[in-house]
């Protein structure tokens, strides 16, 4: 890997979290047929696109605001209703993804633990939900490392190719607030300085 590269794999901020995921290899060996595989993801697409949709229409709630009060009330309180629905679908998608693991995560990247490899340069189809929100995302990565681990696991590291950008915002977004929330569990946890 060039320095170029691994500059650039730094410049986004990474956090811990945990997630529930869904990964398929679509090219190399014991690839799925993509066009099969988005044809079972209907439920999991529809999620994506709500919380891609409640994203791009915050900036204008936010103008409604300045203009007419009891109009933005009645779509904020119509929002939360959707929203609730949304959790609705995202635990009927997180039955089927299975229960959250650990993660590292960027706006560049995924970095997870798989009981199989994936050859480097592998093109992977990751369905992911972000919690508490349930916002679901379907992504594109690519494989840029895969180390055996001594537990018989592996270490995939990956980078997002052709992610949207009201996506990578989405994304964005959920790593700003973990990180804003780690920090106030750190306060909270750290003992008060004697001075």
């Amino acid at each position: 890997m060039s320095t170029l590269d691994e500059e650039e794999r730094r410049e986004y901020y990474r956090i811990e979290d945990s997630v529930a995921l869904e990964i398929n290899l679509l090219s190399g060996p014991g690839a799925i047929d993509e066009h099969a595989h988005r044809g079972t993801s209907a439920l999991f697409d529809l999620l994506s696109e709500l919380h891609v949709s409640e994203f791009e229409s915050q900036h204008l709630l936010r103008q409604l605001d300045e203009r007419d009060r009891t109009l933005n009330s009645f779509l904020k309180a119509l929002s939360k209703r959707i929203d609730l629905l949304g959790q609705v679908v995202a635990q009927t998608a997180l039955g089927k993804l299975g229960k959250p693991q650990k993660v590292i995560m960027s706006e560049g990247g995924l970095q997870f633990e798989s009981p199989q490899p994936f050859p480097a340069g592998a093109v992977l189809s990751i369905k992911m939900v972000l919690m508490p929100q349930a916002s679901g995302l379907m992504l594109r990565a690519k494989v840029t490392h895969c180390d055996a681990q001594t537990i018989g696991d592996f270490e995939v590291g990956t980078e997002f190719i052709d992610l949207p950008d009201a996506q990578r915002q989405l994304l964005a977004r959920h790593i700003l607030q973990r990180q804003a929330q780690q920090r106030r569990l750190a306060r909270e946890q750290s003992p008060p300085s004697i001075d």
